[in-house]
């Protein structure tokens, strides 16, 4: 029997140009769900460090989601989607030109198109379906039966869970891994990477990037893409880190 092809992409930083969870945050700080202060504290001061460039962004949204995950504990479901649907209103359009055009080129050649990412179940589920995406796996924000938010997370952002996310979907489609695709930007995205034949590095982090020139597999197959402004660059994993 045939095997499929498929494409998994991570979202944040990767289809988006953002991370939904951060301008989730943001939102719920607008609609004062989340108190100023929850922003002013370590928060602020790593993104000002990620911002002004004297810090490190992995440093930044490792903070940032453990202060999310404190602040959604008891709030309703109901009310993290109406936010949900605001953000997807207002930054839905908000993502890379390279990975728009390569979800129409792996929809065009039916693969199968698959996210993967360590963001929220009820973000990700939305811009899955904006973007025509019917499969997907997110980090899952536990509601009780009240549907208020416990606290409790079953990530989707370590290497074990997403090596298990793909190893459901294979078994699901009979996916061929070696002919397979993967998008990513973080070290959160290294499962992926290993597991298929074509790995693409969308505007990675310096971790990541590290990471690929230390593997002499990575380091061969994998594809750097930097998007600035309206150009698209391609280069090799052995490109220079300054």
């Amino acid at each position: 029997m045939k095997k499929n092809v498929a494409a998994f992409f991570d979202i944040d930083g990767t289809i988006y140009r953002d991370s939904l969870l951060i301008e989730h945050f943001k939102m719920l700080v607008q609609y004062e769900y989340i108190d100023m202060m929850t922003w002013e504290g370590k928060v602020k001061e790593k993104f000002s460090k990620w911002e002004n460039r004297t810090g490190d962004y992995d440093d930044y949204l490792d903070e940032l989601v453990q202060t999310y995950m404190e602040a959604l504990k008891n709030f309703s479901k109901e009310d993290m989607d109406f936010i949900a649907k605001r953000v997807m209103k207002l930054k839905g359009d908000k993502v890379y030109r390279y990975t728009r055009e390569r979800l129409k080129y792996h929809k065009e050649r039916n693969h199968k198109v698959i996210i993967i990412s360590g963001s929220p179940d009820f973000l990700v589920s939305k811009m899955a379906e904006r973007y025509g995406v019917k499969d997907y796996r997110a980090s899952t924000y536990e509601v009780n039966e009240n549907g208020i938010f416990t606290g409790k997370v079953i990530p989707m952002w370590d290497a074990k869970s997403k090596q298990k996310a793909i190893a459901d979907f294979c078994k699901m489609y009979k996916i061929d891994l070696t002919k397979s695709y993967a998008y990513g930007d973080t070290t959160g995205d290294l499962t992926m990477f290993k597991n298929v034949g074509k790995a693409i590095a969308i505007n990675p982090a310096k971790k990541l990037l590290q990471k690929i020139k230390r593997d002499k597999e990575l380091k061969e197959k994998v594809m750097i893409i930097v998007e600035r402004k309206d150009v698209i660059y391609k280069l090799k994993a052995d490109v220079d880190i300054i």
